[in-house]
């Protein structure tokens, strides 16, 4: 699709993950020869997120009507209310762009019933025009998953030693290595606990969690076993490869859940929590995805870990044994890799339908 203008629009509500979600997707684009600018409130994560140049242009969320021409697609993320004055330039317009509700990522059942749907717009700025939904996810009937080509490449070539030598330290031959990122986590004592009983590289990369392990890890007696490195904020490249250098990933949100599962290695993820309690259904949707095809007595280890880390059971389990936890990922990675990736996919979507 040469030559086609996309609009991305991202309102930042916390934790970095909507602006790093609709960074990749713009810079994923903009790889493929697409025209790219993304509109965002708080561009203030760019300045370490974005590394190099990418081709993309940022701009300020809009206060006034957009520059005309309008572009040909519109991505509306994570349902984030378009400006009034831009939806009714849209409305008016001869040719309106193709709007896209880019939703968030589930692997609930509800995902594969909504995905590509049309939503008509009634009384207001926009009247008339419709917008689709574009669900990530994990199966051919959604939209895939973020993933950039040459990606898998580049893994299978990577050479953790030499990346963690120039970004944490050298990695000790009896060492496994851990990334913990996250929210804050009343687990974390018990987490360091557990890792502390082998001999153990804990990598702490910037955000809210850094500084809770570290107050914890003052808090108590260093055993030998566990050394921990504090890293600054990372570019997404990096990012990912601080991912790829790991025997074992915590991870939180979104974006560093897709990446984890790319990485190829063990992972836990932390749930964004919510008030009602709806975060409950879809983490226990995705370990059921994960494990499908696993017996119960077999998923039962990495189950617990997952239900554990996000405070739904309070029993401390045993860390499973990583390398049969990393063939399952590994396994899955591989039907994963197989389906096509959402840009693909969304670049699909928008030619059929015009």
């Amino acid at each position: 699709m040469p030559g086609v203008r996309w609009d991305i629009f991202c309102h930042v509500v916390d934790n970095f993950g909507d602006i790093g979600v609709c960074w990749r997707l713009a810079r994923d684009l903009a790889s493929r020869g697409q025209g790219v600018r993304l509109l965002v409130d708080d561009r203030r994560a760019l300045a370490w997120m974005a590394g190099a140049a990418s081709g993309v242009e940022v701009q300020d969320w809009p206060s006034t009507a957009p520059a005309l021409p309008l572009p040909d697609v519109v991505v509306e993320a994570f349902g984030c209310q378009l400006p009034e004055l831009y939806l009714r330039t849209m409305a008016s317009a001869a040719t309106p762009p193709r709007w896209i509700n880019l939703e968030y990522l589930s692997a609930q059942a509800y995902v594969e019933r909504s995905h590509g749907l049309p939503s008509p717009q009634g009384p207001g700025p926009a009247r008339g025009r419709v917008k689709h939904f574009f669900y990530p996810g994990f199966t051919t009937a959604t939209g895939g998953l973020l993933r950039e080509p040459g990606l898998l490449e580049a893994r299978a070539r990577f050479d953790r030693d030499s990346w963690l030598s120039r970004h944490a330290t050298s990695r000790r031959a009896d060492e496994r290595v851990v990334v913990l990122f996250g929210y804050p986590n009343p687990a974390v004592s018990a987490l360091l606990d557990t890792l502390a009983q082998a001999p153990t590289l804990l990598l702490l990369p910037r955000g809210a969690l850094q500084d809770q392990a570290l107050a914890a890890l003052r808090d108590r007696a260093a055993p030998d076993a566990l050394r921990h490195v504090a890293l600054p904020y990372l570019s997404q490249i990096d990012f990912d490869h601080l991912l790829w250098s790991s025997d074992l990933n915590f991870v939180r949100g979104e974006d560093s859940l897709v990446r984890a599962l790319w990485a190829g290695a063990p992972f836990v993820w932390q749930i964004y929590p919510q008030a009602d309690g709806v975060h409950r259904d879809k983490l226990r949707a995705f370990v059921d995805r994960l494990l499908e095809g696993v017996s119960a007595a077999d998923g039962a280890p990495v189950r617990a870990w997952f239900e554990h880390w996000n405070g739904l059971d309070s029993a401390v389990p045993a860390l499973p044994d990583l390398a049969c936890w990393r063939r399952r990922v590994l396994a899955w990675r591989a039907r994963l890799a197989a389906q096509d990736d959402l840009t693909t996919q969304l670049l699909g979507f928008v030619t059929t339908t015009r």
